[in-house]
Parts: C-alpha cells; structure tokens; sequence
C-alpha cells in the first residue's frame, strides 16, 4: 500500500506563493505517476497537475498554466507544487495522488491512491 501525506499549505494573500509537498511511504514513488488534485467547499475534486515517474510528462489544469509547477524527486519519495500569483479561487484542500500510470492521472484524472489533503486559502 502506497500512503501519501501533505504539507505546506496555509492562509496567504492574493498573490502570494505557497510550496505543497507530498511525501510517499509503503513503496517506491519512482514506480508511480503523481499528481496533484484539489476540492473546493461546495464543489467537487479537480485536477491540478500530474507528472511521469521519470518526469518527462507533466500536465497542468488550465487556470494554472504558468502560475504552478509540479516536480518530483525519486531519490526523497516526494512529489511537489510550487504554486505562484495565487487567487481566491485557488482556495481548496489540496490532495496528493498516486497511479501506477501517467495517462491515469494526467489525462483520465483519476487515481489509486491519495493523501489526506492539506488546505490552501487565498485571501484577497
């Protein structure tokens, strides 16, 4: 079983940048796609960003295009989201996902397993 836990996120200002962190457990990150997805209050989960286990493919939601990058390092089993220029409307818990596939998570958004989440709030 792959368990995954979050940190970083916190309460910033419009405009403002937050690193998240995903750290894996259980087994080897390197044999899994990652990715990131969020939830908003009232609203159903979104994709965020995903990224190959080699990271040669990366995907991005539209309305983070240019503002996040996901990376990954193999060799610490933690996968990231450095995210910029936030907006209220990045506000959502924000969870760490896990598939053995890229195509899973990247296109078909959807994944195995997932962390327990960690909120992200955005103030204007």
């Amino acid at each position: 079983q792959l368990r995954l836990v979050e940190s970083g996120g916190g309460s910033v200002r419009t405009g403002g940048s937050l690193n998240l962190s995903c750290v894996a457990s259980g087994r080897t990150v390197s044999d899994y796609a990652m990715g990131w997805f969020r939830q908003a209050p009232g609203k159903e989960r979104e994709f965020v960003a995903a990224i190959s286990w080699e990271s040669y493919s990366k995907y991005y939601e539209d309305s983070v295009k240019g503002r996040f990058t996901i990376s990954r390092d193999n060799s610490k089993n933690s996968v990231y989201l450095q995210m910029g220029n936030l907006r209220p409307e990045d506000t959502a818990v924000y969870f760490c996902a896990a598939d053995q596939f890229i195509r899973t998570v990247g296109l078909e958004r959807k994944a195995r397993f997932w962390g327990q989440g960690t909120q992200v709030t955005v103030s204007s």
